[in-house]
């Protein structure tokens, strides 16, 4: 079996709305650093990838010409903004360069996708992009180029691919990605987030479930503020798996947002890393046996740099299939420390007991899930 790839870039720090703004690239240096320390990347293991920047091109299969434009002149002149389209808000602050950092991390999405539809690899992880707010007309919520659509079209388009599972467990709605889909059936979009009742972008409720020929084939699965692991687990096993079984995907797209984690300063969901541990091996085992083993992940959100790196180190060691120590290493743990003047509370990988546990599912969830299989569920002939 062919080794994974591990795409990352240190331009992808170029990605920058400066030192303010709550959403910090540095996680992403972090995490490559955390996984080459654990052994995960190197000789016997995962194989690291370069990417090259994405195109205009590449950009204008899911974007609008006129806010492409708009996204360029500023990279160039970051001294107005562009309201209309998004930029130059508090969310989106314009910099300079942000077109051609934008580029470099779509490149790495599109680097995964290659990879995985060449037969290259099975498994192949983006540590970058995720970018899933940002719609065909405008920038959103810290999302200037949605790569995943990039990288669906680009799987559906020059890959002839007729079934691609994408799967979202970023604690926001996956709209920009839902946007550009809901009519397309090739595509099973299903993102599992906190309700937008209480988080932005304020989408993704269960009745929203695709349009015209894609009707059923967007499933939306908003979870109560602090939903916790059994719960969060009892929603992805009994609305993912189904639906994935029936959809036959012939590769799994996956953002894997560090976001839903208790520890997360900006949501409001009680995971815990061991749920997380959880989803790898489940996306991992569904994958051999449905796919030959074909997954595709990128990151996403996480607004705690030291949390992020420990939650997609353990998701991509089920992506290689291996087991990873609990115990930090020191050479990662000292860098942190001098770096950041901060390290992991305990020095350890896994979560110690956090005393937010869930003995038994929520009632609350469980009205989620039963009126998701009620709205989806029949369109797969599951019901």
């Amino acid at each position: 079996m062919a080794r994974p790839i591990v795409v990352y870039h240190d331009d992808y720090l170029k990605y920058n709305f400066g030192e303010s703004h709550v959403l910090r690239e540095e996680r992403l240096l972090l995490a490559e650093m955390l996984m080459e320390d654990y052994g995960l990347i190197g000789p016997s293991e995962a194989v690291k990838a370069t990417p090259l920047p994405a195109t205009y091109e590449d950009f204008a299969t899911v974007h609008d010409m006129k806010y492409l434009d708009a996204l360029k002149q500023l990279s160039a002149n970051p001294t107005g903004s562009s309201i209309v389209h998004g930029l130059g808000i508090a969310d989106n602050p314009v910099f300079a360069g942000m077109f051609e950092a934008s580029a470099v991390q779509v490149g790495g999405t599109l680097r995964a996708c290659e990879a995985v539809a060449k037969g290259e690899t099975d498994r192949a992880f983006n540590l970058g992009g995720g970018f899933h707010h940002a719609m065909p007309d405008k920038a959103a919520g810290f999302c200037l180029v949605n790569d995943i659509a990039v990288g669906l079209k680009h799987l559906l388009t020059k890959h002839d691919l007729k079934r691609v599972l994408y799967l979202d467990i970023d604690v926001h709605h996956a709209d920009g990605v839902e946007k550009v889909f809901e009519g397309d059936r090739r595509v099973l979009n299903i993102s599992l987030h906190e309700d937008g009742h209480y988080l932005f972008p304020g989408t993704g409720a269960v009745d929203d479930i695709g349009v015209g020929d894609g009707e059923g084939y967007t499933v939306n699965v908003p979870l109560p503020p602090y939903t916790g692991d059994v719960s969060y687990l009892h929603a992805f096993k009994e609305v993912v798996l189904p639906l994935a079984e029936s959809f036959r995907p012939e590769v799994i797209f996956t953002q894997l947002g560090a976001d839903a984690h208790f520890a997360d300063p900006l949501a409001h969901l009680n995971l815990t890393t061991w749920a997380y541990e959880e989803i790898g091996k489940t996306l991992d085992d569904f994958s051999r046996q449905h796919c030959d083993g074909r997954w595709i992940g990128v990151t996403g959100g996480g607004y705690d740099i030291m949390l992020c790196p420990r939650i997609w180190t353990l998701l991509f060691s089920k992506m290689v299939g291996r087991e990873v120590d609990n115990n930090l290493p020191a050479e990662w743990m000292e860098y942190c420390k001098i770096t950041y003047a901060t390290v992991p509370e305990n020095g350890l990988l896994r979560d110690a007991a956090t005393g937010m546990e869930e003995t038994s599912v929520s009632r609350s969830v469980a009205k989620v899930v039963e009126s998701v299989k009620q709205k989806t569920f029949g369109y797969h002939g599951l019901i």
